[in-house]
């Protein structure tokens, strides 16, 4: 399975294709003959309290939306299942079946957390094991299905489909069936219970890259899913500027009034900053000493077909373009290197003529290494220009690329050595022998003797060395997503977007964790930025959330052992907060409980924590177990509630059940304000 040719799929006059010939009375067109297959029992459902059936939407058109979060082409159709949703909000449920290319993506907790970055507002389907995708009959991403109101299949189409065939259909469908005069349309609104309603207000959201400016001093973030790029000192971290106004959109400007749509990758050069707005499908400059923001590349609107190789437009304002998701400038400053990922193809712009053209891959999406004209790559997401080498992380075919612009050839050199967009997993080792897993981001040292990777999807950081031509794991030891600083085999990531490398140090945009990480190389350590003036990045007086607790360090508080009696009792928890701090009972903390063995038991391993004290009932049988526990609270100032922040604590107790124990487990805990923030507020 792979995705169709742009070419077959962005025909805008496509319409949606009835699956069967059915007579002229009732309209083939809007009435299906077979029913849709039930939902399986056993899915797991985002964005509902409960999972729906076919039965209990029976009223209601339904639109299918088979996808997999990393095909650029499935997001491509976000802003169209928007439309059909804004447009028909009471006639049409859009129901996301998430049928995962990757591991990574069939995990449900990866997928919430996409829910929530993509910001979809429709019910979600975890179909990790191609259940509804097959027995709807689905064979690309992403494809769409249509469910009448009467509960059958009407019609399938794989491809990008424009939002105006959806609006021709299915505006000819409601009129099909209101002209009937049985209100067989039921245009009750769909009860949710939306992922994103619990968002904690972190500093930052879903950062997706990062860039290292030593001569300047300065940090710069894409602080993607805030629709803006943060400025921080880098050697205090505390935030200098904020550019754009946190509001998504396509405005030109000073720092305080420009627009952003999911910012990505960022270039500094001659005293610019060079902006990839992603869902902009634009290019960006800051100028950084007039304060202002203007676009230099792309019109706002989406690319619809390939661009001839090699030929250049004139005008790059004028060029419509296609999810540029990263960007580097030449070592003589007069190019712009833009991976656009929607056309599965570098471009290149010359910033003296302002002129823009295809410059590396034919733009069909494959793994297959030859000319520069002649390559063809898989969603390139990530850049970086050494020695006359342009590396590309080629996300969906899972391969670093390297080309040599003066030799005119592309090769892979971490990876899968196949063209086998599928062949993808998590080994280290010499290139034919070791995987990746949709890598978003690539870097390296000033001589380009060390190449590291954010192996996105296993949620590692891994070193390519080119004179050994082996790629191996260096942080993120356990594969899994994960939130934790310290050593390298404790370190944890989640999904990490992008990196960038300076004088020893790895800054690392940990995408999932909504934090910018710093890797010490040296030291072989991991720690977390935290900003002194978090306040800097408050949006619209709302709060924001800062980490702190032990958890992040990656240490484990070691409790005193306890003794305890046999029979049913409880685990409780007492909270100490800071003075003038409540808990913050809008968002979700949470207390989790597991034990080692059957001497200690809970019938329910969390708890929701919302207030000081937390009970957890427990059972007791007469033996011994290690009790751990994982606590995340949120809590904020009880007068000011624009800064808010996280205590991440994990506890290993000692417990012996016995006869004449007590009758619970008891535990105090004391929260403290990190350093920084008793210091800067």
């Amino acid at each position: 399975m792979r995705k169709i040719a742009l070419l077959l799929l962005l025909v805008i006059g496509i319409v949606l294709i009835p699956t069967l010939a059915q007579d002229a009375t009732p309209d083939p067109r809007y009435v299906g003959t077979v029913p849709a297959p039930a939902f399986p029992d056993d899915v797991e459902w985002l964005n509902v309290d409960a999972p729906l059936t076919l039965d209990g939407l029976r009223g209601k058109i339904i639109v299918l939306d088979f996808w997999t979060y990393g095909c650029i082409n499935c997001i491509h159709m976000i802003p169209v299942i928007e439309q059909i949703e804004e447009t028909f909000p009471d006639e049409v449920v859009v129901i996301g079946v998430h049928s995962a290319k990757f591991l990574n993506e069939g995990e449900t907790e990866n997928l919430r957390q996409i829910v929530q970055r993509y910001n979809l507002h429709h019910p979600v389907i975890n179909d990790d094991e191609f259940v509804v995708w097959r027995s709807f009959g689905a064979n690309a991403w992403p494809t769409f299905g249509v469910v009448d109101p009467r509960g059958n299949i009407v019609a399938l189409q794989s491809g990008e489909v424009p939002f105006e065939a959806f609006e021709r259909y299915i505006s000819g469908m409601i009129e099909y069936y209101d002209s009937l005069g049985t209100d067989e349309i039921d245009r009750t609104p769909l009860e949710l219970a939306l992922e994103g309603a619990t968002d904690p207000g972190t500093p930052l959201r879903f950062p997706g890259k990062v860039l290292a400016d030593p001569e300047g001093n300065r940090l710069f973030i894409a602080d993607s899913n805030h629709h803006r790029i943060v400025v921080a000192d880098l050697t205090t971290y505390e935030v200098l500027n904020v550019i754009g106004d946190g509001q998504r959109g396509l405005v030109d400007g000073e720092y305080n009034e420009a627009r952003f749509n999911q910012p990505q990758g960022m270039a500094l050069g001659d005293g610019w900053l060079y902006v990839a707005d992603t869902n902009n499908h634009a290019i960006r400059v800051v100028d950084l000493e007039a304060m202002k923001v203007r676009t230099i590349a792309g019109n706002g609107i989406m690319g619809t077909s390939l661009a001839p190789f090699g030929v250049a437009f004139t005008d790059a304002r004028e060029v419509p373009l296609r999810s540029p998701w990263d960007v580097e400038v030449s070592a003589d400053g007069e190019s712009l290197y833009i991976a656009m990922a929607g056309m599965h193809q570098v471009w290149r712009m010359n910033l003296v003529t302002n002129s823009i053209q295809s410059f590396i891959g034919d733009g069909r999406e494959a793994q297959m290494n030859a000319r520069l004209s002649t390559s063809e790559l898989a969603q390139p997401s990530g850049l970086f220009l050494v020695n006359g080498l342009l590396y590309i992380a080629d996300s969906e075919s899972s391969t670093i690329r390297a080309a040599d612009l003066e030799g005119d050839s592309v090769m892979a050199v971490s990876g899968t050595p196949n063209n086998d967009l599928f062949d993808y997993g998590d080994t280290d080792g010499a290139y034919t022998v070791n995987r990746l897993q949709h890598p978003l981001g690539v870097t390296g040292n000033a001589d380009g003797s060390q190449i590291y990777i954010a192996d996105t999807y296993n949620s590692k950081i891994k070193l390519y060395d080119p004179e050994t031509q082996e790629t191996n794991t260096i942080f993120g030891q356990t594969g899994n997503g994960g939130y934790r600083d310290g050593a390298a085999d404790v370190a944890a990531f989640d999904e990490p977007g992008g990196l960038d490398y300076v004088d020893g140090k790895l800054y690392v945009a940990d995408t999932n964790n909504h934090v910018i990480r710093v890797i010490d190389l040296e030291a072989g350590t991991v720690a977390t930025v935290n900003f002194p003036n978090p306040e800097a990045l408050v949006i619209d007086s709302s709060s924001v959330t800062v980490v702190g607790g032990n958890a992040a360090e990656g240490d484990i508080i070691e409790l005193d052992a306890q003794t305890v009696a046999v029979g049913d009792g409880e685990l409780v928890l007492s909270l100490e907060l800071p003075e003038g701090y409540k808990i913050n009972t809008l968002t979700s903390s949470v207390l989790e409980a597991t034990s080692d063995s059957e001497a200690v038991t809970f019938p329910e391993s969390a708890i929701a924590v919302e207030d000081t004290t937390i009970s957890l009932p427990a059972s007791f049988s007469e033996g011994e177990a290690t009790v751990s526990l994982e606590l995340d609270v949120f809590y904020c100032e009880v007068e000011n509630e624009t800064v808010c922040l996280i205590e991440r604590a994990m506890f290993d107790l000692p417990v012996t059940v016995s006869e004449d124990g007590s009758e619970g487990i008891a535990i105090d805990h004391t929260i403290t304000l990190p350093e920084n923030i008793s210091q800067g507020l």
